[in-house]
């Protein structure tokens, strides 16, 4: 049995097709995942096209599993859903989907769909307390369950991509540049300058953040999991002391506990 999960967020779409026979503790394996631009202007009909090129010809899936911070996006999806893949069984993340993990915010329903899915992947596969570090380009979200693996709340920040594209819009002398870790702390020129404040920034923020949520939670530091996800990741987790895993798949492993327990 294979499953396509879909995490579409605001700047970028994570597709993974993934075993969909794996049950119990272990993590459902990823056959294989794509990224692509979440286009608000695509259609339902663009969105089929697209995702029938991805997976080839002679593929077929059993089931299908979506969360969304995009209203517009999702809107396409629901009708692709119904009108492409009208005999696959599918889930949608959303108020009234049972996941499994109590949320205890003051408004539970306002919480993204995938901040509750990163949540109760943490719990299933890594234990409470913990803390989930999504790294998304339009933001970076905390995410924080607690040793009873309750969702209790989290943070959310700017993200790396928005934040560098907005100093180059709004700074006369500066300009966009790659994300890419420079050479020193103390640059040496303006190109350096904005790579040094964008990935030594965020990983100070990232780890003064994690300090303070573990101790609002009054947890011994040495028992809480905190978990990098998302995909810039990878940029940033070798410059934070505070992470104990990395698991760029957790959204797309999350939405698979959600699919087993709908479906």
């Amino acid at each position: 049995m294979s499953l396509l999960a879909a995490d579409i967020g605001n700047a970028h779409t994570t597709l993974g097709l993934l075993d969909g026979a794996a049950a119990g503790d272990a993590p459902a394996e990823v056959l294989a995942h794509w990224r692509v631009a979440t286009d608000p202007h695509r259609t339902a009909d663009e969105w089929s096209v697209l995702l029938r090129g991805l997976l080839g010809p002679d593929a077929s899936v059993d089931g299908i599993v979506v969360c969304s911070t995009v209203p517009a996006v999702l809107h396409e999806w629901r009708e692709m859903l119904e009108r492409h893949f009208a005999g696959v069984p599918h889930v949608v993340v959303e108020p009234g989907v049972r996941t499994g993990v109590p949320v205890l915010t003051d408004n539970p329903r306002e919480v993204g769909s995938d901040r509750i899915v990163n949540a109760l992947a943490a719990a299933r596969f890594y234990g409470g307390p913990a803390i989930v570090v999504d790294f998304g380009g339009t933001a970076t979200t905390f995410d924080v369950v607690n040793a009873a693996g309750q969702y209790v709340g989290g943070a959310i920040v700017p993200g790396i991509e928005i934040s560098l594209e907005a100093l180059g819009r709004r700074g006369a002398q500066l300009r966009k540049v790659e994300l890419a870790r420079p050479r020193t702390v103390i640059a040496r020129n303006t190109v350096e300058a904005l790579q040094s404040g964008m990935l030594f920034g965020v990983a100070s923020q990232v780890e003064g953040m994690v300090a303070r949520m573990t101790a609002e939670l009054g947890a011994d530091p040495d028992a809480v999991r905190v978990i990098a996800t998302g995909h810039l990741a990878p940029l940033v987790v070798g410059e934070c002391a505070c992470f104990t895993d990395e698991e760029p798949w957790l959204t797309l492993r999350g939405l698979h506990l959600v699919f087993e327990r709908n479906s």
